[in-house]
């Protein structure tokens, strides 16, 4: 008999939801335990190891949010991947539970094909970062081994040093030229890497005579290898979007076309987000896409910053197209793209910046210049962190809608 696929815990007060989730996902090779409340979850947990637990919100006494953040005190959001599942569609619940450290969320009734992908995603991280620890571990091994040739391991120092800094100077020289202004918007944008290398990018460019294209891509990890892997699926991007021709390819499209030309082997551990969009100068519809990357922010003119709906697996994973939104913008509306490294950025106690923060931050900046309010969330995200170094690479596009110009 073939070994299951991963351990998984069901926690659900409702016998019904418990049984026919734990049958379904035992017929996809899943070994799996149920508990039927909050605590018996967690005594479970105690005495043995689980790959992924997916935990209902609603439940008596103990509830799922309560065991979240019980959990989260003992393991990180890595070594014990959970998925909450809630009935209430974008609820307080589902932000709270994000906030709190949960990795993911389904929603009942539960869409089992779209709950195997989310698993099947997690399970995929938590693999990859089980190997990259390893091979860390590994290595220090190594290191500790070599530490006897402390001449030949300084001279590897400097020369893998050398070859990082030489590897910077090449991605910045590549970098788009991007502009600061179209006939209809402003842009103002800004990049932090974490590293020397980062694995970030964003451009603005011409479509035509009346269409920008703006994307902002995050591939996850540090390092040569995102570093490598951004640099190369902007190219096939900047193909893909018609930059180069002047053509305007739908933003679904395109996101769809970019998932069959990346091989999955480059993306393994490395999954790549894209926020991808066309903004009509003239008439300032913005069509876009996100491909499992932050949702945008939009600042109408008068009135509070909001997040737009955008949902989708990142570039490459099975599950479903991504879904194309639209939105007009007026002229003084503004929006925001951003890597969540923005959102994510920890402070001395380890608490993410969040989403609300972001927007507080960039209703702030409402009536200051493009550039002055970029500037001003840049240094209210720095004042957050404090001493605290950059655990992610931070990108941010701003866009400003003008009236058009004859």
């Amino acid at each position: 008999m073939a070994a299951p696929q991963a351990t998984i815990l069901v926690v659900d007060d409702e016998e019904l939801n418990r049984e026919g989730l734990t049958r379904r996902l035992q017929m996809h090779d899943y070994e799996v335990a149920a508990a039927k409340s909050g605590q018996e979850a967690i005594e479970l947990l105690g005495d043995r190891e689980f790959d992924l637990v997916l935990l209902d919100v609603m439940m008596p006494e103990m509830n799922g949010l309560e065991v979240l953040k019980f959990l989260r005190r003992v393991d990180s959001l890595i070594d014990l991947p959970i998925v909450m599942v809630t009935a209430r569609w974008e609820s307080e619940d589902v932000v709270e539970a994000l906030e709190l450290g949960a990795n993911d969320y389904v929603t009942k009734p539960l869409d089992l094909p779209v709950a195997l992908a989310r698993i099947r995603t997690q399970l995929a991280l938590r693999r990859a970062v089980a190997k990259s620890k390893e091979l860390e571990e590994r290595l220090a091994a190594h290191n500790r081994e070599l530490r006897v040739a402390t001449r030949s391991l300084a001279a590897a120092k400097d020369q893998h040093t050398g070859d990082l800094e030489a590897a910077a100077r090449v991605q910045r020289a590549f970098l788009p030229a991007l502009a600061s202004e179209f006939a209809g918007a402003r842009f103002a944008w800004a990049s932090s890497p974490c590293g020397q290398l980062t694995g970030d990018f964003l451009n603005v460019f011409r479509l035509g005579d009346r269409h920008a294209g703006l994307c902002v891509l995050d591939v996850a990890g540090h390092g040569a290898a995102a570093a490598l892997l951004s640099a190369n699926v902007s190219q096939l991007l900047t193909r893909i979007t018609g930059g180069d021709r002047g053509v305007v390819v739908p933003p679904a499209e395109v996101v769809a076309r970019l998932g069959q030309e990346v091989p999955a082997e480059a993306t393994a551990g490395h999954p790549v987000s894209l926020l991808y969009g066309t903004l009509a100068l003239d008439s300032g519809e913005f069509r876009f896409v996100s491909a499992g990357h932050p949702e945008p922010v939009h600042l109408p003119q008068g009135k509070p910053a909001t997040t737009l709906e955008a949902s989708g697996f990142p570039v490459g994973i099975a599950g479903g197209a991504s879904r194309e939104q639209a939105i007009t913008l007026k002229p003084g509306d503004r929006l925001a793209l951003y890597s969540d490294g923005l959102s994510e950025a920890r402070n001395a106690e380890g608490e993410h910046f969040g989403s609300r923060r972001l927007l507080a931050a960039l209703d702030e900046g409402r009536r200051l210049p493009l550039a002055d309010a970029l500037g001003g969330l840049l240094r209210t995200v720095d004042g957050w962190r404090g001493d605290v170094p950059l655990q992610d690479d931070i990108t941010v596009l701003l866009l400003e809608r003008r009236e058009a110009t004859p």
